[in-house]
């Protein structure tokens, strides 16, 4: 089946930084001729070396890549130091609260913010290069402070998102052996104030000794508890702090920050990033995927909990020298206009978010962006799960107007940037593709045995070349680090890195991501990617939100069992909507892939940062006790209302 093609607008193409699939191709051979000398090139002029490197890659200790050996540089005065000749006075963070207020902070005022959160670390604390600091922090400017703090003077950053329950927070402030906690009191989310503090608290009452102090900013002003000698006000403590402080010379491979992934089962992993990889290709991406250039404001909807908080809400943006906004709300409060009429009123001109959020955003109001004055935006982003057909069309259309051109990136926490996307001004969009590997990373979709998938065919994602911002290693686990990703692929006898993640390649050479490998259901012998299942469901126009899980079956092994949130609520019946989905399924995927079972549901468990939580669905689908930490989820009131649609169903 021949899919419809959508070309760069030729506007925006003829001043893109790629412009062309011509420009595209002679960047890709470039690097596959000359791989170090690639990155050389762009290492030269993207970093500001404080001493020079020796060696560019170093593949002696594989999998564990060093990247420009022995150079010096600091990710802070990267972000910040170098800008301040050419635009002190431009802003660099644009923030907008929860409630509507604003504040537009230069890159002079966050040098000088940054240098007295550095100094207060230092001189209260005594922090130095090597020690880490957990941050349990609201979407506000004091988060982005305290990251390029930690950055300045060598300390390293692991962020915790603010929606992690005590428990988690305090097996990550364990594994990292952190020494200081920088939290809120809380902030605000639609329009109530919510608390941070009390979940520390209750965190360093459980364990989590090697804890000196915890440092609060004040946010919402609410009561809260205070440890005597331990608890420290920030608003108290950061106007007696010098606004000069010099940055580190930090070592190419020093660690800059560990972010941990869910931890759900088993033992949270601390994944390691590295200083001068890591800052190189956050900032290729965005002058790439983005085409950030002089007077953008760019908005990216994440936390900064996640790596695409991380990447492109601080260090990308800034490291670019563009304008990037925090929000510390949602994008549906007071009303589904609220993203909308951020874009007409900063007149921002890249906006990056989840498709989770933006089928809600669909859900609650599919005319809402025509009321706006969208005609700034010139790149639409999804991150975190692949976009499907329909509403990668009503983005383009609608919210894009049919000019903005739409990028689907595809990467992960421990890639440190994207992988594989779209480049706004060159790629031709099959909508539902990733489309192609970035220059630069050579991704391959092989069988276990290391030969190359059939055109057509699910194999599995895996980049076949280390690349700068690449993990290093997961804290204080090397032996983890080698079994989780280097323990499942070879090539040519040598391991390669394994995303997890199944892939196809069609005739044109357009990567589809299918979903993770792990998640899959086995009926009658055959496994079905959930990912496929959704995708085909989503194609009834009555259905805003899919998720599948398997459900035991005694003749097949697994039925499929799928929960539905519909575009408008009481719109169909449960029969009617399964005969629907059915006679897609057989058409789409085939008979065995039709629905035993469907609940219509007003919502689907979610992270906040729209991560669907499925283990709960299959727990629910099976009728088990829900064991999981719910506090997490954007609406924990969700999961009792499904219980009951399913037990009565």
């Amino acid at each position: 089946m021949s899919e419809e093609i959508y070309y760069p607008n030729p506007e925006f193409a003829k001043d893109a930084r790629i412009n062309s699939m011509e420009q595209y191709w002679e960047l890709q051979n470039s690097a596959k001729e000359d791989y170090e000398g690639f990155w050389k090139g762009y290492a030269d002029e993207k970093i500001e070396w404080l001493e020079p490197y020796d060696k560019v890659l170093d593949e002696s200790d594989a999998p564990f890549y060093k990247w420009f050996t022995n150079g010096k540089m600091n990710v802070s005065n990267q972000c910040i130091d170098r800008h301040l000749a050419t635009r002190g006075e431009q802003t660099a963070i644009l923030f907008e609260g929860d409630k509507g207020d604003v504040e537009h902070i230069t890159y002079n005022q966050l040098s000088q913010r940054v240098n007295k959160m550095a100094n207060l670390l230092k001189n209260e604390f005594g922090i130095k290069k090597g020690d880490r600091v957990v941050l349990y922090m609201p979407m506000i400017p004091e988060a982005a402070y305290a990251m390029l703090a930690c950055a300045r003077i060598g300390a390293i950053h692991s962020i915790v998102f603010g929606g992690f329950s005590a428990e988690a927070l305090k097996d990550r402030i364990e594994d990292a052996g952190a020494k200081l906690v920088i939290t809120a009191d809380g902030a605000y989310r639609k329009g109530k104030p919510y608390m941070l503090k009390p979940v520390v608290d209750e965190a360093l009452g459980q364990g989590g000794e090697s804890i000196e102090a915890v440092l609060v900013v004040k946010r919402n002003n609410e009561a809260i508890e205070w440890v005597e000698g331990r608890d420290h006000s920030y608003n108290d403590l950061i106007d007696a702090q010098s606004d000069e402080c010099p940055f580190e010379p930090m070592d190419s491979e020093d660690p800059l920050f560990l972010l941990y992934t869910s931890g759900s089962t088993g033992k949270p992993k601390g994944v390691q990033h590295s200083q001068a990889g890591y800052i190189l290709w956050a900032q290729m991406t965005m002058e790439w995927v983005f085409d950030v250039r002089e007077g953008d404001v760019y908005w990216c909807t994440a936390d900064i909990g996640w790596i695409t908080g991380h990447t492109y809400i601080v260090y990308g943006p800034l490291a670019a020298g563009t304008t990037t906004v925090m929000f510390e709300g949602v994008p549906t409060y007071p009303d589904a206009g609220r993203a909308w009429s951020m874009v007409e009123k900063h007149k921002i001109t890249q906006f990056y978010t989840a498709p989770t959020a933006m089928r809600l955003l669909h859900k609650m109001g599919q005319d809402e962006p025509k009321k706006y004055d969208l005609s700034t935006l010139r790149v639409l982003g999804t991150v975190g799960e692949p976009i499907d057909p329909a509403a990668w069309k009503w983005y383009y259309e609608v919210v894009g107007g049919s000019k903005a051109s739409i990028v689907d990136t595809y990467w992960q926490t421990e890639t440190g940037g994207h992988m594989i996307s779209p480049l706004p001004g060159a790629t031709p969009i099959k909508p539902g593709y990733a489309t192609f590997p970035l220059p630069g990373i050579m991704a391959e979709i092989l069988e276990a045995d290391g030969t190359p998938t059939p055109v057509g065919e699910k194999g599995l994602m895996c980049i076949t070349r280390p690349w700068p911002s690449m993990i290093r290693t997961i804290w204080g686990d090397p032996e983890r680090f080698v079994k989780s990703y280097f323990g499942d692929v070879k090539k040519d006898g040598k391991p390669v890195y394994f995303t997890g993640d199944g892939a196809m390649m069609d005739e044109d050479g357009y990567i589809k991501i299918t979903g993770r490998t792990d998640d899959v259901i086995n009926v009658s012998g055959h496994r079905i990617g959930t990912a496929e299942i959704e995708d085909a469901i989503k194609k009834v126009d009555a259905v805003a939100v899919s998720a599948v899980v398997g459900k035991p079956h005694d003749i097949k092994g697994e039925g499929i069992f799928a929960y539905i949130v519909l575009k408008e609520a009481g719109s169909a019946d449960t029969e009617t909507i399964k005969a629907e989905i059915n006679a897609v399924l057989k058409q789409e995927i085939g008979a065995i892939a039709l629905c035993d079972q469907i609940a219509i549901v007003p919502d689907v468990p979610k992270t906040r940062s729209g991560k669907i939580m499925r283990r709960i669905l299959r727990a629910i689908a099976k009728g088990e006790p829900i064991t999981q930490d719910t506090s997490t989820l954007e609406d924990p009131s969700i999961v009792p209302a499904i219980e009951k649609i399913v037990q009565e169903g």
